[in-house]
This record gives C-alpha cells, structure tokens and sequence, in this order.
C-alpha cells in the first residue's frame, strides 16, 4: 500500500509551470529594463535640475565625519548616493502606479461594476419572471374554484 510519490524534479518541474512564477519572471525581465530608463532620466533631467544649485553629480554630495576625509582616510557619508537612489525608487513607484497600477485597477473596477449590474439584471427579470408565474397560478386557481363546485 505504498504510493509512489512525486520526485524532487516532477514537484520543481510543477513549480516552474505555474502562471505566478512565468508572470514573476517576465516582471523582473521588464522591472530591469525600466530600471535602465529610471537611471537616465535621473541622470539626463533630475541630476542637471539639482545641478543647477550645486554640482551635477549627485554622488560629489557628502559630509565627513572625521577631522579630514581626504583620499581613503577619514569617515565619509556619501547622502547624495542615497538621495540619488531615492529619487530614482520615487520615479519608478511613480510610473509603475500611475501607468500601470492605476489603470488596471480602475479597468477592473469597471469590469466588476459591469458584472454587478447584470446580476442584478438578472435578478430583476428573475424575480419578474417568479411574479408573473405565481399571478398565472393565481388566475387559473381562481378560475378553478369558480367555474367547477366540489362536493
């Protein structure tokens, strides 16, 4: 009474066949494609607008933390990395939400709004159909009792 049970390549073979993780691969194929149009829009407008006040690179932005940071010596904070990276992770929430996002949920919306509505559409002509049955079923009891006299 043993059941041979699934090998280890069977159960990976599932796994890779499955729709999420074929969706999860072609995210990440396009999420690096977009990354590449991310990074130049920071470097080709956001950098220049913040060079305007200051120095192009956003990277030459730092604070040391020690008496001297020249070379490898000393401790330096490079925040204008970070806040090239957060600007560049704020771009890309941007789109994806509103080119992405936004409208797939409102698609969505409308589709589960337009199925709502025919259920209740049939829920009416239901419920019509229900009345207008039990009205002939009234008619013709009626009918019934006054044209026919039971002992």
């Amino acid at each position: 009474m043993s059941e041979k049970k699934p090998s280890v390549w069977e159960g990976f073979k599932a796994f890779l066949m499955r729709g999420n993780v074929v969706d999860l691969a072609v995210a990440v194929v396009i999420g690096a494609a977009f990354t590449n149009i991310v990074n130049s829009v920071v470097k080709g407008i956001i950098n220049p607008l913040v060079g305007a006040i200051g120095t192009k690179n956003l990277d030459h932005y730092s604070s040391c933390l020690s008496s001297t940071c020249e070379g490898d010596q000393g401790i330096t904070i490079l925040w204008g990395s970070v806040l090239g990276a957060t600007l560049s992770f704020v771009i890309t929430a941007a789109v994806v939400y509103f080119l992405m996002v936004l409208p797939m949920a409102k698609y969505l919306a409308r589709v589960e709004a337009r199925r709502k509505a025919k259920e209740g559409t049939r829920e009416v002509i239901e419920v019509t159909e229900l009345e207008v049955l039990k009205e002939i079923r009234d008619a013709l009891v009626a009918q019934r009792g006054s044209g026919h006299r039971e002992p």
